[in-house]
């Protein structure tokens, strides 16, 4: 087998283990009643088994250590994935089962993002409108906060079936091509066992939803996506702007939802419906519409603005704010965290 035959079959590996552990999961979750029952703050109508983000972790875990143990990626990264992915999924799956106190929750992250930080080694200098930023003190303490709210960012966007799956393989996809375009070493087979682990898990999760992720499987993929930023920065800085931009739906309307609630505040760790995305999916009459939409906003916008920023033809921070605009105006328009207006009939 060539080397491109031996990756393609990876994958199809990959994506086919991790529907099989779906299945698996959502007969155990049926058989035990682990099901997720709607509820006022629910944007779901009928009891749905959960936990089905476990298939990701464990397919995901299992590449990991498959492509550690065969020499083709470093150690360092294995080590913050497995090790970090772990304890976020235990502690996801915990909570899944009985819900855990905020502060214990967020104590488990911020654990779980020193040992990548401390894994990663030294920060590099990040560009920044033609400047050189050296983050050797700071560096540290912005990559512990980034990573601990892309964990928390996934968790509050994982509100209607399948658009955290087809956000995550969309970036990490166009992550990986990325990475391997214009960075250096191997770090983007992580991403692409990612993808590929999310997109089994996926086929069960698209609209109408047969089986929910649950915390486990949300929390890892924020944790993950933001190992791979934080990695294939270190290989190619301007790659950290892409990540940005490639996670930019969930970005803008997580960080806007949850400005305009603790700006009224609220209690901006209670569960909630005041996302644009679920208010559009309120709009819109179903969850379909909006995660499609979600799909062709990566494909058709934030890809190719992402590959502009790789490629040097456009400044990252430009093509950031650029990527940006039309998604703030979008959750603007979905009244992202204003809960009056959300309640006011649709029209």
């Amino acid at each position: 087998m060539t080397p491109q035959q031996e990756l393609a079959a990876a994958g199809l590996a990959a994506i086919g283990g991790s529907w099989f552990l779906t299945a698996l999961v959502r007969s155990y979750a049926l058989r035990t009643q682990l099901l997720d029952v709607p509820n006022e703050r629910s944007s779901h109508t009928v009891p749905t088994p959960r936990g089905g983000g476990m298939a990701i972790v464990l397919t995901c875990l299992a590449c990991l250590a498959a492509l550690g143990w065969t020499g083709r990626l470093e150690s360092r990264l294995v080590l913050a994935g497995l090790g970090a992915g772990s304890l976020v999924a235990l502690l996801g799956y915990l909570d899944d089962r009985s819900p855990l106190p905020a502060r214990w929750r967020f104590l488990g992250h911020g654990a779980a993002v020193v040992w990548v930080v401390a894994l990663m080694g030294p920060i590099p200098s990040v560009p920044v409108l033609g400047v050189m930023l050296d983050l050797n003190v700071m560096g540290p303490v912005l990559c512990w906060i980034f990573a601990v709210w892309m964990i928390n960012l996934f968790n509050f966007m994982d509100g209607i079936d399948g658009i955290a799956g087809v956000q995550t393989v969309c970036a990490a996809v166009g992550g990986a091509a990325l990475w391997w375009a214009v960075g250096s070493g191997t770090g983007w087979l992580a991403a692409l066992a990612l993808a590929a682990a999310t997109a089994g898990f996926l086929v069960w999760n698209f609209p109408p939803a047969k089986i929910f992720m649950g915390d486990a499987g949300s929390g890892f993929l924020g944790l993950m996506m933001a190992l791979l930023a934080l990695w294939s920065a270190q290989a190619q800085p301007v790659l950290l702007y892409c990540w940005f931009i490639l996670v930019g739906v969930f970005m803008v309307d997580a960080t806007t939802t949850l400005v305009r609630r603790v700006r009224r505040g609220e209690r901006f760790f209670e569960a909630h419906r005041a996302h644009a995305y679920q208010y559009a999916s309120r709009r819109l009459g179903g969850h379909r519409p909006v995660t499609l939409a979600c799909l062709a906003i990566n494909l058709l916008w934030l890809w190719p603005w992402a590959a502009l920023v790789a490629w040097g033809w456009v400044d990252g921070m430009v093509g950031l704010a650029l990527a940006y605009a039309p998604l703030i105006w979008l959750v603007f328009h979905f009244h992202a965290g204003d809960r009056a207006a959300q309640a006011r009939p649709i029209a």
